[in-house]
This record gives structure tokens, sequence and C-alpha cells, in this order.
């Protein structure tokens, strides 16, 4: 087990030193890192603030489902193909464009449209 908490250490640290923001919910029973890295310090405010405010809360506060929506994009892009088997650099950003379009357009039919009422 200590070697998965060094990986979770070097991701944090590495997040953090880029200044980005990890949204990885802590476990249930997580309990506050002795260390004052960058990374141990982000642990730590997301482990007190799930105490605080509560998982569901935290998820919604952090932009946890966000990062779902994400990954099941990204799993539809994967299923339009796994990899482009073209050679040069222009025509496999093409590729990529037309299945981005391809993604978009069958995705736009469940995006919600609000409007302002009264």
């Amino acid at each position: 087990m200590k070697r998965f908490y060094y990986l979770i250490a070097m991701l944090l640290s590495g997040l953090a030193a880029r200044g980005a923001h990890a949204v990885i919910p802590p476990r249930k029973n997580a309990k506050p890192w002795k260390s004052t890295s960058p990374g141990a310090i982000a642990r730590n405010d997301a482990v007190n603030a799930s105490r605080y405010l509560g998982r569901p809360i935290w998820k919604r506060w952090a932009g946890y489902r966000r990062r779902s929506r994400v990954e099941s994009k990204m799993h539809y892009m994967k299923r339009l193909g796994q990899s482009s088997m073209a050679r040069d650099f222009d025509r496999q950003v093409a590729k990529i464009q037309i299945r981005v379009a391809v993604l978009n357009r069958d995705t736009a039919p469940d995006i919600p449209v609000t409007e302002p009422v009264g």
C-alpha cells in the first residue's frame, strides 16, 4: 500500500507544481497527511472539505461530475476509432476534427436548452 500512497503523492505534487487542481475524491475514511508538500496540502483541503460538506455536496462543489462527463465523451470518441491511420499530421488533425463533429452532432439533442420564464 505504500507504493500506492507514493504514486498519489507524486501525482498531487506534480499537479500542484503546474498550478492544476486535482478533482480526486478522498476515500471515505481518509485521514489528513502530515507532509507539508503542495500536493499534501491540496489533498488535506479536499479531505477537510469533504468532511465538512459531505461527499455529495463536495462532488458538486469540486466539479466531480464534469470529470465523468469528459470520460464518457472520450469513450464515445474512442468508439469512433482507436487510432488514426493517416501519416501526415494535417490529415490526422482533419480526421480528429471529423470525429469531434460527428460526436457533437450525435450529442446535440441531449443538451438541454434553457429559456427564461416570465
